[in-house]
């Protein structure tokens, strides 16, 4: 199973998926660091992502190649992460065939009814568990 993190800013919400992803030491599981800048990217690295790239190009080329794809729920909203994914990585995202996995995060402007008001590090745990379950299918 090949999934795609992808992260912007510093890479926090990225790393902290990483690093529960391979907490499991699931060896079918290969993680894909997507940054839009290089700090995210590097940081999703330094937390076990097999790959990474930055930029607009390799999220856009590699949406359609994963199983799953995991971010705050900003990925999918054209100028999000204060301007830094654009609305062609928004577009690719949103069009991808892949399973996606979002983490609800107030900061991005959207606000989702029915969803917990908790926590970030709860939600990174919730969307790692989803991750989890579909691996095991």
């Amino acid at each position: 199973m090949r999934i795609a993190v992808i992260d912007g800013q510093g890479g926090g919400i990225g790393k902290a998926i990483i690093e529960k992803i391979k907490a499991q030491k699931n060896k079918d599981i290969s993680v894909l660091a997507l940054g839009t800048n290089t700090m995210a990217t590097t940081n999703m690295l330094k937390a076990g992502a097999d790959e990474g790239a930055t930029g607009e190009n390799p999220i856009v080329y590699n949406s359609d190649k994963v199983d799953v794809i995991v971010g705050a729920v900003g990925i999918i909203s054209p100028n999000s992460i204060l301007g830094e994914l654009t609305p062609l990585m928004a577009k690719a995202i949103g069009e991808s065939n892949a399973l996606k996995i979002l983490i609800p995060y107030n900061k991005c402007n959207i606000y989702i009814t029915g969803v917990v008001d908790e926590s970030l590090q709860y939600h990174v745990d919730c969307a790692v568990k989803k991750i989890l379950s579909v691996c095991s299918k």
